[in-house]
């Protein structure tokens, strides 16, 4: 099973077949609709000829931030996310030698996975056990207590992009934040 959380065959694919391009996805997942921020990565690879960290964190910052700025644009901060996306592969290409999977295959447990999230670009707590959900679920990456550090991610149910694999669960997901929301305004 592949992804399925573009909406669109060939960026999902790519979601598939690269692991920097999934977590790029999830980086430029804030602010942006999820699935437009998972189709970024097959943008960037159909205007820039390739995905790979080496090239993306070689381009000229101003070249590579006209290029994703180039409508429809990558995300609708495309300056300031074509910067945060050069200096991710930066990182992959030094800490992980090009290979964004080493970031879960090498990690210790859960903690260690989540700490080593967390230390990148557009990264916060919270989106960092997003993506370690993520792993868990849909890739079935499990260090031993993962569970504990994505808390309630690892439940059943549609919270986030961790919980994607068809329309019908991308639409549960987004009726979901609707909610939770709704529920927001309604507290303050």
């Amino acid at each position: 099973m592949g992804f399925q959380i573009t909406g669109d065959t060939a960026a999902d694919k790519v979601l598939d077949d690269s692991s920097f391009a999934l977590l790029a996805g999830m980086m430029l997942d804030q602010q942006y609709p999820m699935e437009h921020a998972f189709r970024g990565p097959a943008k960037v690879l159909e205007r820039f000829g390739t995905f790979a960290p080496d090239a993306i964190a070689a381009a000229d910052p101003e070249e590579f931030a006209a290029m994703a700025s180039t409508p429809p644009a990558i995300h609708r901060f495309p300056g300031s996310m074509a910067a945060r996306l050069q200096e991710l592969a930066r990182i992959v290409e030094e800490t992980y030698g090009g290979d964004a999977s080493r970031l879960w295959t090498e990690a210790t447990d859960g903690k260690d996975l989540l700490r080593r999230v967390m230390a990148l670009p557009g990264f916060g707590k919270q989106k960092a056990q997003i993506f370690v959900a993520l792993l868990a679920k849909q890739l079935g990456v499990r260090p031993e207590g993962w569970e504990a550090v994505v808390g309630d991610y690892a439940l059943e149910g549609h919270r986030s992009v961790a919980d994607v694999v068809d329309a019908d669960s991308l639409q549960k997901v987004r009726d979901f934040k609707k909610a939770k929301k709704a529920a927001a305004r309604t507290a303050d």
